[in-house]
């Protein structure tokens, strides 16, 4: 009897403590409203972020004015189902200066934004980090899965962006990057789709860190690759990791793209394991005659197994959700009347 009314008690004290979480979702809220103006919620993104409920019940939906937001953000992995929303992606600015080697930073830590809650979605937003030419400065590191950035400006130099996440699958679509060394690099599964990609420097545009036997690393479809006049010798990529994936699919390529197109970073043995490949690129540094021989170009049918569709479609194909990266579209939310 004893261990009976002791087992009736924990299940009191469990489902007490358990049922109040689902039982009244209307107390938590789901929109919040930054401005620097004090119009909003709150003044910092930072502050907003902290009072979201964690694994919420629906999708809490941030919405940014513009301003210039001059701070270091973290969404952790437990803020999952987020979504920012900037007022125009040229005037709603989150930056910082961090870069590695300052004090104690590294690579890792000189981000101006980390995104680490799956679901995440952003719009209409300009991530940069405005440290300059001093090295490694992130100004996006995502290891989100299910991530989505559509209309968004990354700017920065060395390692604009990290997409991070072994087991992550993020998309960017319509958006602006730009940088000088390995810009964009990562273990991600990642997609950028008519994006506009911005090389300011000689050097390399993608330094993937794909895992072994992961299908695909770096995609980038329908891209429009752009070169500064200072640039006269630009490599689509070269290999962070033996197993590294970037392929390059009808973009246009500048005329500053070598010859040999891609990298092997100073180690033959990365052109038996990298698989770097082109598909019916146009512009001036498209040609394919003097590619490096190691990597490749695709035919029409190998081809057409890189769309977003195929790419996403058998991640978490079991889960709800399983379909985030069809949800392309604007954002269908209007800014909340009270506080614009």
């Amino acid at each position: 009897m004893k261990n009976f009314l002791s087992m009736v008690l924990l299940s009191f004290v469990f489902v007490s403590k358990c049922f109040p979480q689902t039982a009244n979702p209307q107390q938590y809220k789901y929109v919040f409203t930054v401005a620097k103006d004090g119009s909003g919620d709150y003044k910092y993104i930072q502050d907003a972020i902290d009072a979201m409920r964690v694994y919420p019940l629906a999708p809490i939906k941030l919405y940014i004015k513009n301003g210039v937001y001059t701070e270091k953000i973290t969404l952790p992995a437990d803020n999952t189902d987020v979504i920012f929303i900037g007022e125009s992606v040229e005037k709603t600015v989150i930056t910082f200066n961090d870069y590695s080697g300052r004090g104690k930073l590294t690579t890792f830590t000189s981000y101006t934004a980390k995104i680490s809650g799956n679901r995440f979605r952003a719009e209409n937003i300009t991530f940069a980090n405005s440290a300059g030419p001093v090295g490694q400065a992130l100004a996006l590191y995502v290891d989100a899965d299910q991530a989505v950035f559509k209309n968004c400006r990354f700017l920065g130099n060395q390692d604009t962006i990290f997409a991070s996440g072994e087991q992550s699958n993020q998309l960017f679509t319509d958006c602006y990057i730009e940088g000088t060394t390995d810009f964009i690099f990562g273990p991600a599964t990642a997609v950028f789709q008519n994006c506009i990609i911005r090389a300011k420097a000689n050097s390399y545009v993608t330094a993937p860190n794909t895992t072994q036997g992961k299908k695909y690393g770096f995609v980038f479809l329908d891209c429009k690759i752009i070169a500064d006049s200072s640039v006269t010798k630009l490599f689509l990529g070269r290999p962070w990791r033996a197993w590294a994936k970037s392929v390059f699919v009808r973009c246009e390529l500048p005329g500053p793209i070598a010859p040999a197109g891609w990298d092997n970073w100073n180690n033959p043995a990365n052109e038996k394991t990298a698989y770097f490949a082109e598909y019916k690129n146009t512009g001036r540094g498209a040609g394919i005659k003097e590619r490096a021989h190691w990597s490749n170009q695709l035919d029409d049918r190998t081809a057409d197994a890189y769309t977003v569709e195929n790419i996403f479609s058998n991640a978490n194909a079991n889960t709800p959700g399983h379909d985030w990266f069809r949800q392309t579209s604007p954002i269908a939310f209007e800014w909340p009347k009270d506080n614009k």
